[in-house]
């Protein structure tokens, strides 16, 4: 039986378009994002571009969607909401787009990584379960299968293990030691940016603290280490379950580097996410994500299926009524 092939030339002239769909979106360390090609991102466009030669749907890997923040300061709850809902559609749409180029399409593996890391954050699994069970029926009823899927650390190292078992092989197995991990961020801006991003959202979920500000940030820069080194060993692992796949992420990544960095919602900085934070609807139709305290200042809150989703700000007129002198 024949297997059909795109010509090499061909493959290259798609992957390249491919490439152009996702560079608008690309979440950036560099300040002049606007100057991008195709060609600054060779890996990513040698992987497309194998998936277009061999005439298959172009997969994508993106870590992420793991659970909402424990701080009530920021979320709507532990479930997920309005935010998550554009991430999602937004997903699907860039694989539309990718359809139009591509005619076997593009379908996004979202890899929830929740429960890597769910101890050392203080959320408990039970949440995180409850959160990818709604993240996976939004996906359902937004009529987005055919696009996105999920992978969590309840799909490896079988059924009868705990997630805390699971937990520790990863770490043992497929993680850096903290010592090296401490080495790596002395020696590389992109980890040391990371290092530091996580470090200020650890502090920034903490919902309450009894100690000095000074132990706060020692006590989060150690879980910081603990965050990063879970994550590169589910990282290991979502490569050794789907080696081919584009790496995508949600943290700004340099042109030249093997993961791409991609902006779900429109936010103030280039850290904040969906389950960070809440998204508030401007007057003008616009979506911004941020902390649920600035978004109940800005705004009214707006209910969907019986539950919290989302915040609207008034019209422009209406905000400005009352403040004349």
């Amino acid at each position: 039986m024949s297997t059909t092939r795109t010509s090499a030339s061909a493959a290259e002239r798609a992957g390249r378009e491919i490439l152009e769909v996702l560079l608008p979106h690309r979440r950036a360390a560099e300040p002049d994002p606007h100057l991008d090609t195709a060609e600054d991102f060779p890996e990513q466009l040698r992987r497309i571009t194998g998936f277009v030669r061999r005439d298959e749907p172009v997969m994508f890997s993106l870590p992420g969607f793991p659970c909402k923040s424990p701080n009530p300061d920021k979320v709507l709850g532990h479930l997920p909401d309005h935010g998550e809902r554009l991430a999602l559609r937004f997903l699907g749409s860039l694989c539309a787009e990718i359809t139009k180029i591509h005619s076997p399409g593009a379908k996004i593996l979202i890899c929830s990584d929740g429960h890597i890391f769910g101890d050392v954050i203080g959320v408990p699994d039970e949440h995180i379960d409850a959160y990818g069970h709604e993240l996976r029926r939004m996906i359902s009823a937004e009529g987005l299968s055919a696009h996105l899927d999920t992978f969590a650390l309840k799909d490896v190292y079988g059924p009868g293990l705990s997630y805390d078992e699971k937990r520790k092989i990863a770490a043992e197995t497929l993680g850096p030691s903290i010592g090296e991990l401490r080495e790596e961020v002395r020696g590389d801006e992109s980890t040391l940016r990371m290092y530091r991003g996580i470090t200020k959202f650890l502090m920034e979920d903490v919902a309450q603290w009894e100690g000095s500000r000074s132990a706060l940030q020692r006590e989060c820069r150690r879980r910081a280490y603990e965050v990063i080194a879970r994550s590169w060993a589910w990282g290991e692992l979502i490569t050794e379950h789907h080696p081919d796949n584009v790496r995508l992420s949600i943290h700004p990544q340099s042109r030249g580097e093997a993961k791409f960095g991609i902006r779900l919602v429109g936010a103030a900085d280039v850290w904040t996410t969906p389950w960070h934070s809440v998204v508030l609807r401007h007057a003008d139709g616009t979506w911004q994500l941020m902390h649920r305290r600035r978004a109940q200042r800005l705004g009214r809150e707006v209910y969907e299926d019986g539950r919290p989703s989302h915040f609207e700000a008034p019209p422009a007129d209406a905000a400005t009524e009352g403040t004349g002198g």
